[in-house]
């Protein structure tokens, strides 16, 4: 597998087929093969929004995070968690309202709780809502669930559970099933049905996933190779800042180590997504949460002017996302909010060092809470930030929104790779095809041999 080149076009969701291919166009010329024709055609794409997503199951602090990395890792918006603690009359009320496309029906681990999974079918029944029932609950009463929601004509896919026990998250199968419907949904928007009809697997992944299979196939390897092991992925764009921990390591531990799922982050795959951190259609979200001074300080910036003008520069590009930073101004501006949103981003996702005894949990002050990243060795910086700056720039970002770490589980001093072609979606959309070339073009790629 050889990389020859890229190309990109500005396009729009309400017709697609011009971008792509003005697109197409540019990459035959970035190339120098006029007469390229492709063989195989792959597609990832951010169309249409994100599906809207009810999660229905027993416990709510359960329910709601096996749902929560459902949707993470799949492109999806979580719009409301109801359980147990809901009355049936107020499910309905909810769900006709928000009339989302998936609910995620969970609840119950495997030998565990029947009657909450069967209540939450009838409410689905009653309130008539047009969506697609992913049922991921306890397995022995899936049968039933799917036969009441058969009998009602409601479109329903059985997956796995995705908490077949208090210590295990099965979140892959319910993450294909909402790629599947991500697929049938944008195919809605113009353009995208022809675009699905060109895709040589009949397939669209939404690129968030996408860039998390990517990272999943760095950090695990194939059957044929070993894997990196442990690492990050920080993945900043115009509306969003992803983070992206992938720690095989923590596949081997016993039970009685990884603890309760619901009160730790200690599964291997873990994405974290701020949605008000984006250096583009989010812009102001960054200024609000951390202000202009804390920005402005991590490019050496102060005084009370440079602050309004931030201010100014984050609203103005925020209106004008297709704006392209051109003064030395405005590359400050955008590499001080980057810094920002990374480390915002970073210290959410990770874990921390309690501060406080309690006698309960049995913590100590010192003890690590939540997902540890210390040891991760590897973090690659995805993004058209990295791809448009100097890999110096690139490095300084990472490195700055790693380096007050506070009592943050960060890594210390990790290797720091920067995709600088913004390939991970392509290699997670191939390597679902192509595993061993994919993971060995990847490594090649990220200078990784």
């Amino acid at each position: 597998m050889t990389y020859l080149g890229r190309a990109q076009t500005p396009t729009t969701v309400e017709n697609i087929t011009v971008g792509l291919q003005n697109a197409k166009y540019n990459l035959t010329c970035a190339i120098d093969l006029p007469d390229f024709a492709a063989d195989e055609v792959y597609a990832a794409s951010s169309a249409a929004g994100g599906l809207r997503m009810v999660a229905m199951g027993f416990m709510p602090r359960v329910t709601a995070k096996a749902a929560k990395e459902v949707a993470m890792s799949a492109g999806a918006r979580v719009l409301e968690i109801l359980s147990h603690e809901d009355k049936p009359g107020f499910k309905v009320q909810v769900l006709r309202e928000i009339n989302p496309d998936i609910i995620l029906l969970a609840g119950g681990t495997d030998g565990g709780d029947q009657e909450s999974i069967l209540e939450n079918t009838q409410v689905i029944v009653e309130s008539k809502v047009n969506a697609v029932v992913i049922i991921a609950g306890n397995s022995a009463a899936q049968p039933k669930v799917e036969a009441i929601l058969n009998n009602s004509n409601i479109k329903n896919v059985r997956v796995a559970n995705v908490m077949p026990t208090i210590h295990e998250l099965k979140v892959k199968p319910a993450r294909q099933a909402i790629h599947e419907q991500f697929i049938r949904q944008i195919t809605r928007a113009k353009g995208l049905g022809k675009l699905k009809e060109n895709v040589t697997n009949g397939k669209v992944i939404p690129t968030p996933g996408a860039v998390l299979l990517g990272a999943e196939l760095l950090a695990a390897g194939t059957h044929n190779a070993g894997g990196l092991g442990d690492l990050l992925v920080l993945d900043i764009g115009g509306a969003t800042t992803d983070v992206h921990s992938l720690l095989p390591s923590l596949g081997e531990l016993p039970d009685e180590e990884k603890g309760l799922v619901i009160n730790n982050e200690k599964q291997v795959s873990y994405r974290t997504v701020e949605g008000n951190l984006g250096l583009r259609v989010s812009a102001t979200g960054i200024v609000e949460t951390a202000g202009p001074e804390a920005i402005l300080q991590k490019v050496g910036l102060s005084g009370k002017e440079n602050w309004q003008r931030l201010i100014s520069y984050a609203s103005f590009v925020e209106k004008n996302p297709e704006h392209i930073s051109t003064s030395e101004e405005e590359k400050m501006f955008d590499e001080a909010m980057a810094i920002t949103a990374l480390e915002i981003a970073l210290k959410r996702h990770a874990g921390y060092l309690a501060r406080e005894y309690d006698p309960i949990l049995g913590v100590t002050p010192g003890t690590p809470i939540g997902r540890d990243l210390r040891k991760v060795k590897l973090v690659i910086g995805v993004g058209g930030i990295f791809t448009h700056s100097s890999l110096e720039k690139s490095f300084r970002i990472i490195e700055k929104a790693l380096s007050n770490p506070g009592i943050s589980l960060l890594p210390h001093k990790p290797q720091i790779i920067i995709d600088k072609n913004y390939l991970m979606y392509a290699i997670g959309a191939m390597g679902e095809i192509y595993p061993n070339e994919t993971f060995e073009f990847a490594k090649e790629y990220f200078s990784l041999q």
